[in-house]
């Protein structure tokens, strides 16, 4: 023992050299640098408002290997305004998946009441793969290739399969390294970045759309960090995501009954039919009659099809009569007289968008480009998030056209149209599976009852998922969006409530919108 009493001597004292770490300083010592970034803000563009700062951060392409190749994340700022009320930081997402966030916190600074406003920074930013992003691209996709795909029929099928074939060939030769990473949990990944990176302890969050299931993959992979997130629009995480495209098929034949029995009520100002039946046959005849003979209007063609692709219109009773009438009117009579008061169809599908009908114009090649960004970015990031955030698309062709067959008996308006093949059949495989919804979540929903994009089974999906969610329903409530979309909309009052003072209603919410169109 003697021996060793020098020895233990000298480790002694170099144990008692060396400088222990507080445990701030461990954790900051095993933090990722991605994790400890600050963001260098600036003035956005001299056009817009000076208050309006933007900043540029670094996020892991791969989240499993860290130290590799880095993507921008472009990210957005308006402070608050009142700073001694200032609880934090709220994170936006607009939808998509594709679609850009950037400049969002501009156009709700000037739409939230002040008792919320004053609470916030407003924060915007866009998705890795999207805009000033390390935005993706799959080459210039060409109009024919652009949209979610169109009817089917046994003679052109082999077509649909080309077309889904060459999208997804496409994308992969342009941006295959990247496209496996372009995921909604890679994403929400990125959200935690940015909270680290304004230091904040949580985030709130507000989002539309697609961005609620961001929202909703976030508030599972980290619960800690979910403050006060309002989720309007909802995607159903059980449909994710083939099946949230043969939602609009499923949802849109109430949503054409009720439109006939509208009509019907209202058959002396449209002359569609007295009965909700006669008003039914009114528009099957006029699809079968715009297949034969294409219907010209102003050099557009519109068929069919193209009457069939756009389910979302009939949720917008109005609009929807507004467009039969008209298309009836030029399939019986030719086209219309020279009168500068007279709407064209045009105008028509643009007062339908305004009532809440997510419709494109007739003559795109692939119907349903409405549906998604047609730009070619937006298109690269929608197919890279709905292909890659699950591996439930089916891999055989011949699956989709026995789906296609079946559903177009079964939803005739847009059933084929949906359950078609999809880019995803020739995708590669996702990197990580899709993320399970079992952590309760104190969050908001929203949802207008007749949401065309997200439909009411999807939010109520949604909200079902989320245990300890609470749901506003906007009963005859038509946008696809809520919160701050329509002054009119009983829906705000709980939302600005909960965002203002942090406190669910103590049951789900239901209220009454007044009617669009009185």
């Amino acid at each position: 023992m003697k021996r060793l009493a020098p020895l233990l001597a000298t480790v002694g004292l170099i144990a008692t050299s060396v400088p222990l770490l507080t445990a701030p300083q461990a954790a900051a010592a095993q933090t990722p640098g991605y994790m400890r970034q600050q963001p260098d803000w600036h003035r956005c563009s001299p056009e817009q408002p000076v208050t309006y700062e933007c900043a540029t951060l670094k996020v892991p392409l791969d989240y499993q290997r860290p130290e590799g190749r880095m993507l921008d994340l472009a990210i957005s700022r308006i402070k608050t305004e009142n700073p001694g009320k200032r609880r934090g930081v709220l994170l936006f997402n607009p939808g998509g998946p594709g679609a850009s966030g950037l400049f969002r916190p501009v156009d709700l600074s000037t739409r939230m009441p002040k008792d919320v406003r004053d609470q916030y920074d407003l924060i915007g930013f866009d998705p890795r793969g999207v805009g000033k992003s390390s935005p993706i691209s799959c080459g210039g996709l060409s109009e024919a290739e652009r949209g979610l795909g169109g009817p089917y029929r046994p003679e052109t099928f082999p077509l649909d399969v080309a077309w889904a074939r060459s999208v997804a060939d496409k994308c992969r030769e342009k941006s295959g390294d990247v496209i496996p990473h372009i995921t909604t949990r890679n994403t929400a990944r990125d959200l935690d970045v940015i909270r680290a990176a304004l230091g904040e302890r949580k985030i709130s969050y507000l989002s539309y759309s697609y961005g609620t299931y961001l929202g909703a993959v976030y508030s599972q992979m980290f619960p800690q960090r979910t403050d006060r997130f309002v989720l309007d629009s909802g995607v159903d995480p059980q449909r994710v995501w083939r099946g949230m495209i043969q939602v609009w098929a499923t949802e849109a034949e109430p949503a054409f009954a009720r439109w006939t029995r509208w009509a019907a009520e209202r058959s002396d100002r449209y002359g569609l039919g007295t009965t909700p039946e006669a008003v039914s046959a009114t528009f099957w005849d006029l699809v079968a009659r715009a297949d034969r003979d294409p219907i010209n209007q102003d050099g557009q063609k519109v068929t069919g099809d193209y009457l069939r692709s756009e389910p979302s219109l009939f949720f917008s009773p109005y609009g929807a009569s507004a467009v039969i009438k008209y298309l009836k009117s030029l399939a019986e009579n030719g086209p219309k007289p020279a009168d500068g008061d007279a709407p064209d169809l045009k105008q028509l599908l643009a007062g339908a968008r305004a009532s809440g009908a997510n419709v494109s114009e007739p003559n795109a090649a692939v119907p349903g480009a409405a549906a998604a960004d047609s730009g070619g970015d937006g298109m690269a990031v929608y197919w890279s998030v709905v292909c890659g955030d699950t591996d439930a698309w089916p891999r055989d062709p011949d699956q989709y056209a026995r789906d296609a067959a079946r559903d177009k008996a079964k939803y005739p308006l847009y059933g084929d149209f949906a359950s078609n093949i999809k880019p995803c059949a020739f995708w590669q495989r996702p990197v990580e599976p899709a993320t399970p919804m079992k952590t309760r979540a104190d969050v908001l929903t929203v949802q207008n009852e007749w949401d065309s994009q997200t439909p009411l089974v999807s939010g109520q999906g949604l909200h079902k998922a989320l245990k300890g969610s609470r749901m506003v329903l906007a009963l005859g409530g038509e946008k696809h969006g809520v919160y701050l979309s329509d002054p009119a909309s009983c829906a705000d009052v709980t939302v600005n409530k909960y965002l203002a003072t942090g406190r669910l209603p103590a049951a789900d919410v239901t209220c009454q919108d007044p009617p669009p169109f009185p």
